[in-house]
C-alpha cells in the first residue's frame, strides 16, 4: 500500500526532524510504501534542517504556505494537495511535535490491510497531560455527545481512505473541524487504541483555551441537532425552575446562551470558496527526498 503521513508544523522544528527520525525507523520493517508531506504554515522559523535517516522513507517533501491559517485548514490544504496531486490509498495526519506516537503508524496500517478500505481513527485510551486538562478533555467529551448526540472519542490522529478525503474535501466543515467533519461523512468508523505521546521540545500547544475552540468547533459541526437539543433543555429548564427563578438559577441558561452564540461565531469559518482555493496559499514546495 502507499501510505502518506501529513504533517501540519510551525515553528517546531526540532520536534519535527526528531519525528522524522523516529518515523524512519519504526516504518522499516513495514510492506508498504510510506511518504511524508510536511505543511509548514508560515513558521516564522526555518523549518527545513539535515535530514540524515531517511532510508525507509519513499518521498518527503516540505509545502511552505504564504500565510498562517492555523492547524485545522493546515491539515485541510494538505489533504487536498494529496489528493490532487498524489497516488496513495490511506493519508495519516499527525502532529509534528511527537504527541502523535510514531510507533502507532504500523498498527494505521496492519489495520488498514484488512480494513476494506474503511477510514481508522485513534481512540485515546490515556493522556499525558495535567490532571485539570484531564478534567477538561472528559467534559469537552460529554459536551459534545450531549448536544450533538456524538461520541468522538478521537482527533487528527488518524487512516483516511481515499473515498472519505474525497467525502471531506466536499464538506465545508472540513475548513473549521476535522473531527467533526470526518464524523459527519463518515457513520462507519473503524478505530484502534491510541496513547497520547508527550512533545518532545516545549510545553503543549492545547491550551485550556484552545482545548474550549477545539470542543465549540466539532459542535458547531451539528448545529442544528445542537439548536433543536438546546431549545428543548431552555424549555423543560424554565418550567423546572418557574417556582425558584433567581439569578443564580438563570446561570445554566446564560452559560447556553454564551456556548450558542459562540457556535454560531465559529461556524462562519465554514467556508467552501476559501477551501477550494486554498492551494493558492501555497508558496513553493521543498523536495528533501
Amino acid at each position: 500500500m502507499k501510505i502518506i503521513l501529513l504533517i501540519p508544523i510551525y515553528n517546531d522544528r526540532e520536534s519535527l526532524k526528531k519525528l522524522i527520525e523516529n518515523i524512519n525507523f519504526e516504518v522499516k520493517d513495514l510492506n508498504s510504501e510510506i511518504s511524508v508531506v510536511v505543511i509548514n504554515d508560515a513558521s516564522s522559523q526555518q523549518i527545513v534542517d539535515t535530514y540524515q535517516n531517511l532510508e525507509n522513507i519513499n518521498s518527503f517533501e516540505i509545502i511552505n504556505m504564504k500565510e498562517n491559517r492555523g492547524h485545522t485548514r493546515c491539515i485541510a490544504s494538505g489533504l487536498k494537495y494529496i489528493f490532487e496531486k498524489k497516488e496513495f490509498d490511506f493519508v495519516i495526519p499527525m502532529d509534528g511535535d511527537g504527541e502523535d506516537r510514531p510507533e502507532e503508524i504500523k498498527n494505521f496500517i496492519h489495520q488498514a490491510e484488512q480494513s476494506d478500505d474503511k477510514t481508522i481513527v485513534g481512540e485515546r485510551t490515556k493522556r499525558s497531560e495535567s490532571l485539570f486538562f484531564k478534567i477538561c478533555y472528559q467534559l469537552h467529551k460529554l459536551l459534545t455527545l450531549g448536544f450533538t448526540g456524538h461520541s468522538i472519542k478521537f482527533g487528527n490522529f488518524t487512516c483516511l481512505s481515499k473515498s472519505t478525503i474525497k467525502k471531506m474535501l466536499n464538506e465545508k466543515a472540513t475548513w473549521n473541524s476535522f473531527s467533526g467533519s470526518l464524523k459527519k461523512v463518515e457513520k462507519d468508523l473503524l478505530s484502534i487504541p491510541s496513547i497520547r505521546g508527550t512533545r518532545y521540545f516545549g510545553p503543549s500547544k492545547m491550551s485550556f483555551f484552545n482545548l474550549l475552540k477545539h470542543s465549540l468547533s466539532i459542535i458547531s459541526v451539528f448545529r442544528k441537532t445542537v439548536l433543536i437539543r438546546s431549545a428543548l433543555f431552555i424549555v423543560f429548564y424554565i418550567l423546572l425552575m418557574q417556582s425558584n427563578a433567581s439569578i443564580i438559577t438563570s446561570i445554566p441558561l446564560i452559560l447556553l446562551l454564551i456556548m450558542i452564540y459562540s457556535m454560531s461565531t465559529l461556524s462562519l469559518r465554514e467556508n467552501m470558496d476559501e477551501f477550494d482555493k486554498s492551494l493558492e496559499n501555497i508558496n513553493d514546495i521543498e523536495k528533501i527526498k
